[in-house]
């Protein structure tokens, strides 16, 4: 079949070729199987090594060789067990099920976990042709070209024989990902060495490397340099000379991080110097090579993590209580079992309508250019296909935006960013109208573009005038001060990666220009108010339904404008229901994510440490259009004090038009990147004046009374109680001194603790938007039904809502439901976002059900021995109301921005956490040892769904702070497109331990039950772990005398982290100067 079809591919598991054919548009007319050819599956034991075929799975071939290195001698297996420890990080299990050897080696990927492996291991392959059979050395001649063999076309991988080690042979494999689990690598190599029998003298050194060319290669001058050469100190530095030399990077290469990958190749033959140097002085201790410094000997442990544990401590209710009381009790998730089992319907899973078509999408490929042409001909020839759609069909406005109308739903003259939509192709399936849309062709004229928050401050491209917030007279502040100091520093952007991605169904009634629209979104009042706008309709023609989402973080708060106005017209046009689903590649392109930040800041302060005087400038990336972008900021302004008491201070907000997706709200709304700015320079004031952070922290907390920089009392403050209870219960002066003695003992790995804390507004900073509203029934059975303003996204809002209802109406939970959110039942409501859906749709319920408790007053007082059907009954008959809406508005103050003062926020949350942490100095990795989290989250209305919002939006914060990156080509395409490149948090990064304990006996007066908001607080609790990591990268550089401030931009990245250890490595790869070169990327 290969001899008649020389272009096909062979595929097992299709884990590569699947990829291709949908992210690459790659065409492959032929796919042979090979999953079952019984010749491809065979696996022998050789005189030589073990002969696996080229179908064998990665997980079979785990299993053959695990048991080979438990029968065979330690020396045999050296190879088996560097496998191991590469299969160990590749991949998922359910993916190493069904990827094979063969294909692995055959896809030819340089950054392959394996193909160095068997390229340093000199590993002999056999391929197949109708020619016969040829054995085929997998050496460095092996890869031809970027992802070319040496295999002929006509010729397939018939197996590859892994060998036996030899007794003077030592192998050893290293891996470095911007992941540790389940994430393909930067840099990964194999070395082995040979020596001459009973000595030190080098005989053979093999060095593979993937992730420093476009193919895997050998270090081949640095191998004939070595044979000869005894095993001692002095070869680390020749050998990393000759590496230098054998892998060059250009500083505009592919993939990006040059000096962090050059850096790395030397770091592993450091490792495996030492590794190698152990190994022979145990088997040859009379002749004990070199000593091995101490403080070396965990620098090339294999990686072990213990087993994760945790404790969430809450204060139980008393047994006084009701049963029936169902506030503050640790209810699970009204919908967890659905979401565990795949029950739960989400907008994609509604059941189809009879004439249902989809719609995909049509995108710029350019950021800034005016459409020249648009050609859909040759789409609307693809079979299936019914409609083309663009700015020519809206019959209201094409102009639409979250607050101000910025925006195109189809770009009719220019576009101004990659991703934004032009067309759409309707279709009868999803996959006739991807096919389709992919053949639109449209001619562009570029323009000039800017896509960094630098390239817009040279360029004077911001949105309107900046925001300042003023208060006493800095200027003074610095006089009065005995150190002023001055430093800018990043915050990189957040991709919200929920699991759902974009969804709607838009389906036409047929009469009085009706439609319904089932969205996932956190807005559903805005959906039905954009698609009246776009339709040219009365809002009350359109009816918005959100059943639940899969997650939306902020992300669905207003980018949905672009899918359901777009897909609200395409249903208008063909007069049909018409679908459409993002893929996650479009959805990461399409719907932006957190503004990255820049802020440059000006500290004055004694020589004690309190802060007299700051003085910020903060620089957002808004993207292509305004959005959410000044709300966004405002927070960010009302937080670049967190919770420190700067009695002068001055702070400036910019936001920056630029040619990306417009970036949008995200969990925290400009809270992290305003309290990370605060506590950056928090941390070089303690730098400064030689002290621990925590003690600048502790000077400078406000207190009772104060008055924030926007001049709001700070009341009820839980800081203190928060802080001093985290300290107490982490033992962090007792594990502080432990850190400091690690890291005394040890060079190359190095511990860091810091805590932190966090006071956050509770409210959404727009007056009006502080109302909700809610409406209940009672049905004559006794059941009772909420609606109310909030949609469910995950959080546990219904169930929350449940458990208000539970108590106000006296009954079992069980009696309450919660279907969905829907505007032809609660009319006019807000985004559920602020943190503030249990305070404003809990109020809400609570009134409703408090108007029903009354009504049914009168038939509990003629009976008071009925029961609860017995007095709804008795109403029933009698002729009243059994509905009931019911409302709320919180009486937020709001904020003037002429006068730079006023109330924004109904009160404060408050919390604290200590994180240890330990680095690899050696690659950047890290671990994160412990977290305790103290947080205040008043009378808690369920302590199990508030203690998983901590956890969840800690471990978020986490992902934003450390390994979240998004990476753009010079064009501005996103190249973090999907879980391939784009890194959140995997089970192996959340802390080895992780302790959560809700503040007890702290009722909060203004909201339902006393209870306090708890979904976005906790992420600028994450902090804890970026400072832990530069206290631990601040004492790798006083190995090396370097003391003092240093700049470490968010995320702290394993390439950021590694960089910052400077030593002899990184020191060799200075970085180009800008403008010498063509980067890969930029970081926006």
């Amino acid at each position: 079949m290969k001899e008649t079809h020389p272009e096909a591919k062979i595929v097992v598991g299709n884990t590569e070729i699947g990829v291709e054919v949908k992210f690459k548009d790659s065409k492959y007319p032929v796919l042979i199987s090979a999953a079952h050819v019984s010749e491809l599956n065979s696996i022998k034991s050789v005189e030589s090594g073990i002969a696996f075929g080229a179908s064998t799975t990665l997980s079979r071939m785990e299993t053959v060789l695990e048991h080979a290195t438990k029968q065979l001698p330690e020396y045999e297996t050296r190879v088996f067990r560097a496998v191991l420890e590469m299969l160990r990080w590749f991949a998922g299990t359910q993916i190493r099920n069904v990827g094979c050897v063969g294909g692995n080696i055959m896809t030819a990927s340089p950054i392959s976990d394996l193909n160095q492996v068997w390229q340093a291991a000199g590993c002999v392959l056999e391929a197949v042709s109708r020619q016969g059979t040829r054995k085929i050395e997998f050496d460095h001649k092996f890869f031809v070209g970027y992802r070319k063999t040496a295999l002929e076309k006509d010729e397939i991988l018939l197996s590859i024989l892994v060998p036996y080690s030899k007794k003077n042979e030592y192998f050893h494999a290293f891996k470095q990902a911007h992941r540790r689990e389940d994430d393909i690598a930067i840099v990964n190599a194999a070395m082995k060495v040979e020596f001459e029998n009973d000595t030190n003298v080098i005989k053979q050194l093999q060095l593979s490397f993937g992730g420093m060319a476009p193919t895997t290669v050998m270090a081949l001058k640095t191998m004939d340099a070595m044979p000869g050469r005894m095993w001692e100190d002095d070869i680390i530095e020749d050998v990393c000379g000759l590496l230098a030399d054998d892998l060059p990077l250009g500083p505009g290469a592919p993939g990006g991080m040059i000096e962090y990958r050059r850096s790395l190749a030397l770091s592993f033959f450091f490792k495996f110097y030492y590794l190698v140097l152990e190994e022979l002085n145990k088997s040859m201790p009379a002749k004990c090579i070199s000593q091995i410094p101490n403080s070396f000997k965990n620098m090339y442990q294999v990686y072990h993590r213990d087993a994760p544990k945790s404790s969430q401590m809450f204060q139980l209710k008393s047994l006084e209580d009701s049963e029936m009381d169902a506030v503050g009790r640790p209810i699970v998730h009204l919908s967890a079992m659905k979401q565990a089992t795949g029950e739960a319907l989400y907008a994609d899973d509604m059941p189809k309508y009879e004439g249902e078509l989809y719609l995909c999408l049509v995108l710029s490929t350019k950021a800034h250019a005016r459409i020249k042409s648009v050609d859909a001909s040759q789409a609307l020839k693809v079979s299936g296909v019914r409609a083309y759609v663009d700015h020519r069909d809206v019959p209201g406005t094409n102009r639409v935006g979250a607050i101000i109308y910025d925006e195109e739903i189809f770009a009719s003259e220019q576009v101004v960013c990659q991703g934004q939509v032009i067309g759409g192709v309707v279709a009868d399936t999803q996959a006739n109208a991807q096919k389709a849309a992919k053949l639109v062709r449209i001619d562009y004229e570029e323009l000039a573009a800017i896509f960094t928050i630098e390239e817009a401050i040279e360029a004077e491209s911001y949105y309107d005038k900046p925001l300042t917030v003023d208060t006493g007279d800095i200027e003074a502040g610095f006089i009065q001060s005995d150190h002023v100091i001055e430093g800018e520093w990043r915050m990189g952007g957040q991709e919200h990666f929920y699991l759902e991605t974009q969804a709607c169904i838009a389906i036409p009634k047929g009469e009085d220009d009706e439609m319904e629209i089932i969205s996932s979104s956190q807005a559903p009042s805005k959906v039905q108010m954009m698609a009246a706008k776009v339709l040219g309709v009365p809002a009350n023609r359109i009816v918005s339904k959100v059943k639940r989402m899969g997650g939306a973080f902020g992300g669905k708060e207003t980018r949905f404008i672009i899918i359901t106005n777009a897909c609200a017209v395409a249903a208008y046009k063909v007069k049909k229901p018409v679908r459409i689903m993002l893929d996650r590649d479009e959805d990461m392109l399409m719907t932006g994510g957190r503004h990255p930040f820049l802020s440059k800041y000006k500290v004055g302060f004694t020589k004690e440490g309190k802060i007299l005087a700051v003085q910020v400038i903060l620089y957002q990336n808004a993207g292509c259009s305004r959005d959410l972008s000044f709300p966004i900021l405002e927070r960010a302004v009302c937080h670049s004090d967190n919770c420190y008491k700067i009695a002068n201070m001055r702070v400036v907000g910019h936001a920056c038009r630029t040619n990306l997706p417009s970036n949008t709200a995200f969990r925290g709304f400009g809270g992290p990147q305003g309290v990370m700015a605060a506590e950056i320079y928090m941390s070089h004031v303690a730098d400064t004046l030689g002290i621990t952070t925590e003690e600048v922290r502790e000077k400078n907390f406000y207190q009772e009374g104060d008055l924030t920089h926007y001049k709001m009392p700070v009341e009820n403050c839980t800081l203190q109680r928060c802080w001093q209870e985290c300290s107490f219960r982490s033992q962090r002066e007792l594990r502080q001194k432990t850190v400091t003695d690690f890291n005394r003992q040890s060079r190359w790995k190095k511990r860091g603790m810091s805590m932190t804390a966090v006071k956050f507004g509770i409210a959404f900073i727009n007056k009006f938007m502080n109302q909700a509203g809610a409406l209940v029934l009672i049905y004559s059975d006794g059941s009772v039904l909420i609606s109310h303003a909030g949609t469910e996204m995950g959080q546990g809002l219904h169930t929350k809502m449940i458990q208000v209802a539970s108590r106000a109406l006296n009954l079992p939970p069980e009696r309450i439901h919660i279907s969905e959110t829907s505007t032809d039942k609660v009319p006019n409501s807000q985004p559920s976002a602020a943190s503030m859906s249990s305070d404003l749709n809990g109020m809400a319920v609570l009134d409703a059900c408090q108007t029903l408790i009354e009504r049914l007053r009168p038939f509990k007082e003629r009976n008071p021995k009925g029961t609860w059907e017995d007095w709804v009954l008795s109403a029933y008959f009698e002729k009243v109301s059994l509905a009931a809406s019911g409302f709320h508005a919180s009486p937020v103050k709001g904020f003037d921005w002429e006068k730079g003062e006023g109330e924004p926020f109904m009160y404060f949350s408050y919390g604290a956490a200590c994180s240890e942490v330990e680095i690899d100095c050696l690659t950047g990795d890290h671990t994160v040892l412990r977290t305790d989290i103290v947080k205040d989250v008043g009378s808690s209305l369920n302590p199990a769904i508030d203690i998983g919002q901590i956890e969840g939006g800690f471990v978020q914060g986490y992902g934003l702070l450390t390994l979240e990156e998004l990476r753009y080509s010079p064009t501005g395409a996103l190249y973090t497109r999907g879980p391939g490149m784009y890194k959140i948090p995997g089970f192996t990064d959340i802390p080895v331990e992780f302790n959560v304990c809700l503040l007890t006996d702290s009722p909060n007066p203004k909201a339902v039950y006393s209870s306090k908001a708890v979904g976005e607080p906790p992420l600028m609790l994450a902090p804890s772990v970026f400072f832990a990591i530069k206290n631990a990268i601040a004492a790798a550089r006083a190995e090396v005398g370097l003391k003092g401030t240093f700049r470490l931009d968010s995320p702290a990245t394993s390439e950021r982290i590694r960089m910052a250890c400077t030593d002899q490595f990184t020191q060799k790869f200075p970085a180009a100067l800008p403008g010498t070169f063509k980067p890969w990327e930029v970081r926006p």
